[in-house]
């Protein structure tokens, strides 16, 4: 039995309504569901620094477990970036970003496991970039203000 023009047209409002109702809905939810994930400060995947450059081998993505850091982030105030590479490596980002024009304007080594630098484009540094022995690995972090 074929559904009569008014049932056709009911059900073709329903399925609007409900294109209306749930693609809003999904947006939202995958954009939640993006800050509760472990890698919440990675905007783009493969790349360093949000698009910057191709994301060199050996670094694997992490984000800091810090809720501060989450929400400075999540509010814009802020970005970061952290990885982790095996080994002690504590210039292999460093390098990425001096190849893309930014500067070491300060840096500083506190012991043989600690490397801290500022670098920039211009001063004021707008990039904070540390690197820190974790176990046999080096976790780098790349903080700075939102792009």
């Amino acid at each position: 039995m074929r559904p009569s023009r008014g049932q056709r047209r009911t059900l073709a409002l329903a399925l609007l309504g409900g294109a209306l109702v749930s693609v809003p809905t999904g947006w939202w939810l995958a954009d939640s569901l993006r800050w509760r994930s472990p890698l919440y400060c990675i905007e783009t995947p493969g790349t360093l620094w949000n698009g910057l450059a191709p994301l060199p081998a050996g670094l694997s993505p992490t984000c800091p477990d810090s809720q501060s850091y989450r929400r400075e982030v999540q509010a814009g105030e802020s970005r970061v970036e952290q990885y982790l590479v095996s080994g002690w490596q504590p210039l292999i980002a460093a390098q990425v970003l001096r190849d893309k024009g930014f500067v070491l304007l300060d840096d500083e080594l506190r012991e043989a496991t600690h490397y801290s630098a500022f670098m920039g484009r211009t001063v004021p540094a707008e990039l904070h970039y540390t690197a820190v022995q974790k176990g046999s690995n080096t976790l780098i972090t790349i903080s700075g203000g939102p792009r």
